[in-house]
């Protein structure tokens, strides 16, 4: 990996939280370059090459990392079909939610046996504490695949999906999924706040509890009820207030929450599919 060149196209959060892991891994700033219409602020952040123009990160990257969002990814894509070398092109890697490989293919050049990984990273990449789906197109081979996990695993955590058709699935429980948690973290804290503790109090007691709570999960060779268990005691606190969640239906909650962002990104698959 750190002799690739890798190029950006998009320059936003993931993109910068993927370059900020790849730089920590020692890959060369010189090797990264941007393609973004404001290119100020990772410039400013980052020892990398920042440009406004697409086509000009295109040529000599090994490979390129498509990071705009999923509404635009089309017209980005048909923009670089034309600059395309047919003998060398690059491994594309994109990371917009619900857009298929068979479209990203179409709109790069359907005549070209283009080399193509889907992933759904989430935003704790930005602290290098993501979690990684990737799926691979036919013509990736085998290096190729292992120099797309090596970028994702500079963020995180990875894996290889077999199915592309589960990688919904996956928006909906990881690329969505920060976002269950800051809420019960909120909730956690506004109820702390309710039973008289100080809003900072509340607020750092939840926040750590959650850290502490993830970590053992990670280290832990148990599974989540059965470490969920070990908190409880026979009618004692923990077990009233889990009774409680139970009682208001908190696992079917999560069912249609899920079941709503992965029918929400089939959607964006089915919209933004069509260009």
């Amino acid at each position: 990996m750190q002799k690739s060149k890798i190029s950006f196209i998009g320059g936003g959060n993931m993109a910068a939280s993927i370059i900020n892991g790849l730089l920590q891994a020692d890959v060369p700033a010189e090797h990264i370059r941007v393609a973004d219409p404001s290119d100020e602020p990772l410039a400013a952040q980052f020892p990398v090459e920042c440009v406004n123009d697409n086509l000009s990160v295109l040529e000599g990257a090994d490979v390129v990392i498509l990071a705009v969002k999923p509404q635009i990814l089309a017209d980005v894509s048909k923009s670089l079909a034309t600059a395309l070398s047919s003998e060398h092109p690059p491994l594309f890697i994109s990371i917009a939610a619900g857009i298929q490989l068979e479209d990203l293919a179409r709109w790069l050049g359907v005549n070209k046996p283009l080399a193509i990984v889907r992933v759904m990273p989430n935003t704790p990449s930005l602290v290098q504490s993501g979690a990684s789906a990737l799926f691979a197109g036919e013509y990736v081979s085998n290096d190729q695949k292992d120099l797309a996990e090596s970028i994702l695993r500079a963020v995180g955590l990875t894996l290889w999906l077999d199915n592309e058709a589960d990688m919904d699935a996956v928006t909906a429980l990881s690329g969505s999924g920060p976002a269950y948690f800051f809420l019960l973290m909120e909730v956690m804290e506004k109820a702390g706040i309710q039973l008289g503790l100080s809003q900072e109090t509340s607020r750092l007691l939840t926040l750590q509890t959650a850290f502490g709570a993830a970590k053992m999960a990670l280290e832990s060779n148990e599974d989540a009820a059965t470490l969920r268990t070990r908190v409880m005691s026979k009618g004692g606190t923990t077990e009233q207030a889990i009774n409680v969640l139970n009682e208001g239906g908190v696992q079917e909650l999560f069912d249609k929450a899920l079941h709503a962002a992965r029918d929400r990104a089939t959607e964006i698959a089915k919209q933004f599919g069509e260009q």
